[in-house]
């Protein structure tokens, strides 16, 4: 929905997400009368010296088979979208022995900033739902020294997915095993090496996919070896004034929070040219110059271009005062940032 949509149009889209509501109320009504009972799903988040952005979300999901080894089994897209999302539930956060309590939002997720003081580096804490069982999940603690960060998207960037052509996204969101997503080759390495080079730095998988995808997402990232980092993905479905949520209204966000969470950091952006990566990019270099080392820009193969229904249109940073790269791959784009001085140069970068 755009700022001239009429009232009417607006009223449609509220009744509608209204309706997915009650949708969702009906699915866990069933669940409960089955004996199922809710969890919380936690997700990797980021956190600063005295604060932790907490997230997760709360659902009845239908139980996945483990292997012998107890590693979770295959498990096709399409059962991440089967959960029941438990809209408005009450989670308990334990952080540090203290107890908060917070209200997940209508779609279940839980995304909210609590008081904390934690150590820099990984840290451990817990939630749970209707006195449950806790959780353990995870939170990257930025230290206030710390002055580099990266930013990666995830569709194209570091797992090929072809995701802007609808049918083909519908295709690897529901039905592809886990285990047949392909990583963008050498892209591995490249997230490694700027986190090996700058200790301490935060690293956050910003992506226009859905929350549901969020454990097959870290499952993917461990088994081909990506650095672990802060997941902040969204939901699909209506909003109070919109049929769907805005992909690139979402990254900018997000974004912008993390120049206004940490002043004091600069960021490598990590993107590819088959969304609308490098239009977000540029709207946030220009609003934050200083903030931005550099951006790298993954190319599309002639193949997956065509599948992902082209390119979108790179403009011309020959004049910026940020370094742009851009080449097909991670072994490519490691070279192009070698050569503009943002990796292999001897350690940590300089704010």
């Amino acid at each position: 929905m755009s700022a001239t949509d009429t009232p009417s149009e607006r009223a449609k889209v509220l009744w509608f997400a209204r309706l997915e509501y009650r949708f969702h109320a009906w699915r866990e009504r069933r669940a409960r009368r089955r004996g199922q009972t809710p969890t919380v799903a936690p997700f990797p988040g980021y956190a600063g010296p005295d604060w932790v952005r907490v997230l997760g979300r709360v659902m009845i999901a239908p139980p996945v088979k483990t292997s012998e080894s107890g590693e979770y089994a295959p498990v096709r897209g399409w059962r991440s979208f089967v959960a029941v999302p438990i809209g408005y539930a009450q989670v308990t956060v334990s952080i540090g022995g203290v107890d908060h309590e917070v209200v997940a939002d209508r779609g279940g997720v839980i995304d909210t900033r609590l008081p904390a003081k934690l150590e820099p580096g990984w840290q451990t804490f817990t939630m749970s739902v209707e006195g449950g069982e806790p959780v353990e999940t995870r939170t990257f603690v930025v230290g206030s020294d710390v002055r580099f960060g990266i930013v990666s998207d995830v569709d194209d960037t570091v797992m090929v997915t072809a995701l802007p052509r609808p049918l083909l996204a519908a295709w690897n969101s529901f039905v592809v095993n886990e285990h047949a997503r392909q990583p963008v080759p050498g892209m591995a390495v490249l997230m490694e090496r700027v986190v090996r080079e700058n200790p301490g730095a935060p690293l956050i998988y910003l992506s226009t996919g859905a929350w549901n995808i969020a454990p097959t997402l870290i499952r993917f990232l461990s088994r081909h070896v990506f650095p672990p980092g802060a997941l902040l993905l969204t939901d699909w479905g209506p909003t109070h004034d919109r049929w769907f949520r805005s992909g690139k209204a979402h990254k900018l966000s997000n974004l912008r929070r993390l120049a206004v969470e940490f002043p004091h950091v600069r960021w490598l952006l990590i993107g590819d040219d088959g969304q609308h990566d490098d239009e977000i990019y540029t709207t946030f270099t220009d609003e934050h110059p200083s903030r931005v080392v550099a951006v790298a820009i993954r190319r599309l193969t002639p193949a997956e271009a065509v599948l992902a229904g082209g390119r979108t249109a790179v403009n011309d940073h020959a004049a910026a005062a940020v370094p742009w790269v851009s080449d097909d791959d991670g072994a490519g784009l490691l070279e192009r940032l070698e050569g503009v001085g943002v990796v292999g140069s001897g350690g940590a970068i300089e704010a």
